[in-house]
């Protein structure tokens, strides 16, 4: 094991900031940072700066939530277009096909959380800085995130 290596055990108790995180990734234009991991759960903040979104996509293995901190997210949610702003809880359940892009001209944040914890965190190990869409699709693949087929989903 190395000191960046996440290791998923039971939840630790404390606080991670405003602001911080013990781990940041850049993932296609997107800032993910770090708030918690866990066997049963795993936590990310995001940034996301106008334009950017992450294509149809199911989480085989968990359910996954959005809580938007601020901007508007526009969400395909099962067959379905939504927008959810600021306060606003997003739930999507695994296996369910679900998209979320930031159209509007100010950034998004959000808090994101996935339970169990899978391998989302080592997928976006293996995600940090990649810039070939193709190659996120591939690894997210192995990871337990299956993307749709570009062009299956209307408006996507």
């Amino acid at each position: 094991m190395t000191a960046d290596e996440i290791v998923l055990g039971p939840l630790p108790a404390g606080i991670t900031l405003a602001n911080e995180g013990s781990r940041v990734w850049n993932v296609l234009g997107h800032t993910y940072w770090l708030k918690a991991a866990s066997e049963t759960s795993f936590a990310f903040e995001t940034l996301d700066p106008p334009g950017t979104g992450v294509p149809p996509h199911v989480h085989t293995t968990q359910d996954e939530h959005i809580y938007v901190l601020e901007g508007v997210f526009t969400l395909y949610l099962d067959g379905q277009w939504e927008k959810a702003g600021p306060g606003d809880t997003v739930r999507m359940p695994k296996g369910m096909p679900h998209a979320y892009y930031n159209r509007s001209d100010a950034n998004s944040r959000a808090l994101f959380w996935v339970s169990p914890a899978g391998r989302l965190a080592q997928l976006f190990d293996r995600l940090h800085d990649l810039t070939d869409p193709e190659e996120v699709v591939r690894l997210s693949a192995q990871h337990d995130v299956d993307f749709l087929a570009p062009g299956s989903v209307e408006g996507a």
